[in-house]
This record gives C-alpha cells, structure tokens and sequence, in this order.
C-alpha cells in the first residue's frame, strides 16, 4: 500500500482493534499489516485525537491498544425490521463502490444485518430477492485506482496540494498541473476530484480514471469555508461545468409525460402547452451535456434557444444522416 495511503491504513488498524478481543501493541499491528510501527503509532494517535474509542493498557510490560467493549459489542442501532431489510435490498447501490476502501466494510455490514434478522425474516428476503432487484446504472472499474482514490482522500483530509498529469478527453492531450483536492465527487457511477487547479487558476472537475500519475507535495492549502460541491454544481447539467444559459426546448405531446415526471435540473420549469406538448426551461452551465441528453430524444425534442445550441444539434442530425446515406 503506497505511503500516503493513510485512510485506508488507519481503517485496517480500526478494523485488526475491533477483532482484537486482548488488544495489540503498536508493534503487532505493524507486523500484521506490514506497516513500520512509528507509521502505526502515529495514526493511533491520530484516531484517539479524531475521537474514536480507543484506549492503552499496561498488559505484561506492552502497551496494548483496544477498542472499547462497549462499542465492540454494544453499539446502539435504533433500527426496526424494515428499516434492518430496506438497508439490506440498498446493497446493490454500492456497486460503485466496489474496489474502494469502504466496500469490503460494506459488504461485510450487510452480512451482519442479514444475520440480526430472524429465521423467518431470511426466509421472506430469500423470497423477495427472487422478485426485487436493485439495478445501476453503467459504472466505471476502480480496481486499477486504488491507489491513486486512496491517495488523494489522504490529501483531501490533511489539505495537501497534489501534482498530477491528466489526460483530457476532448483536447487528447497529457497537461501537468497542481491541484488543492477539495472534494472526491461521486456522481452517476464514476468519482471525480473537485479542485483548484493551479494550470487553469479555477476549480475544475477532473475524471479519477484520467489521472495518469499523482505526486502529494510537502505544499497545503485552505479550503473556502463557504465551498460546497453541490452549490458548484447546481447549475451543471452533469459533469461539465461551462458558461451559464438559459434553454427552451419544446418537448412533443408524446414524451411530454415522461419530461414532466422527473426533477431533471434544479432550475427547471415546464410550462404545459395546449397542444399536450411542453416548454422546457433551465438555465445550465455549459449544453455540451444537455445537447448530449436532448438528442436521446431524437425528433420529440426542438431546441428553441439558444441559437448555437440548436445550430449543434442540427450539424450532429446532419452528420448521422450522412452516416446512412453513405
């Protein structure tokens, strides 16, 4: 495990302290998850101060680290029996999450609501699980990134600046660049870094799986107090984040139902016509992700403004009719 990984470090020690029913010293710990026992010592220190329950004794001349009893064995869970089966069928959403530090720790949570339920209830699941499904959406592999989510989760908490090379898509190009890491944004299946990007001198989104190579720096930052991810993100139709503006789209009678039904953007406002069609309004940042969206519903969809998106869709109509004529 790569030296900056100190989430992922600190929940394997948690995790050996809590199967631990004597308690282990700084130096069984280092051995048993092949840390250096100063590493181990200093992320001890660093929980207790966090505020986890554990504590020291003086066994047979070691000092023994342990995870209080009372939260070892008795730690309060003020759930009924559907809300226990509600978190059990909410398993398959952290799909996503597979590779990361938390899913393992999930997994095996949900293992453990399984067993709290009665013989019965099991039976009942057994039965449901035949019938319900909890689908997801297309999600990306994070197993090759590991490291690099583990690495930057360290920098996001000890606000590090991180030298990173990231490829970006649309220019098909390699750029170097320092970024203070605000933020590790889950969205729609893939994680993404919110941050200030010292090349651009603006936050920006980048895509984990891009970032070709990661280097924490001895450089700190200060995050804004009043940053906060989804106020960033408000006005984004997605990911991208561009110059705001506002669209009018009108939808035909037949998908009208479908546009009505869904909270698509945070600004929306659908004005019924008297045909049965509908007037779409938001005001968004960037139409790189709504153009992308609108197009999905092919000719029930008719951009009214702005120009230069309608201009777009038309020139992408254009080039897949071409792609049939030919």
């Amino acid at each position: 495990m790569a030296r900056g990984d100190q989430l992922a470090r600190q929940w394997r020690i948690l995790q050996s302290l809590i199967a631990s029913r004597r308690g282990k010293s700084a130096a069984d710990l280092a051995q048993e998850l092949e840390y250096h026992w100063r590493t181990v010592y200093r992320d001890l220190e660093a929980l207790q101060l966090a505020g986890f329950p554990i504590y020291t004794d003086r066994v047979e001349g070691k000092n023994l680290w342990s995870v209080l009893d009372s939260v070892r064995h008795n730690i309060p869970i003020p759930l009924n029996l559907t809300e226990l089966m509600a978190l059990y069928f909410s398993r398959g959403m952290m799909t996503v999450l597979k590779d990361t530090v938390f899913y393992e720790s999930l997994e095996s949570f949900f293992k453990k609501i399984k067993a709290t339920l009665p013989a019965e209830t099991i039976q009942y699941l057994e039965k449901m699980e035949e019938s319900f499904e909890v689908g997801s959406k297309p999600y990306k592999q994070y197993d090759h990134l590991r490291e690099t989510i583990n690495r930057i989760s360290d920098a996001t908490i000890h606000r590090r600046i991180i030298e990173i090379d990231y490829f970006t898509m649309s220019r098909k190009e390699k750029t170097r660049r320092k970024v203070a890491p605000y933020k590790i944004w889950l969205f729609d299946g893939a994680f993404y870094l919110v941050g200030n990007c010292g090349l651009r001198e603006d936050i920006r989104i980048f895509a984990l799986d891009r970032i070709k190579s990661l280097k924490l720096t001895d450089e700190t930052f200060e995050m804004p107090e009043d940053f906060k991810v989804e106020d960033f993100m408000r006005t984004s139709f997605g990911v991208f984040h561009g110059k705001p503006q506002k669209v009018r789209i009108r939808f035909a009678a037949e998908v009208a139902g479908y546009i009505s039904e869904k909270i698509w953007h945070d600004t929306q406002k659908i004005v019924p016509q008297n045909d049965g069609s509908l007037i779409f309004e938001a005001r968004v940042a960037g139409t790189d992700e709504i153009k992308f969206w609108l197009m999905t519903w092919g000719s029930k969809a008719q951009v009214l403004s702005p120009a230069a998106l309608r201009d777009e869709i038309m020139s992408e109509a254009e080039a897949m009719l071409q792609n049939y004529q030919t």
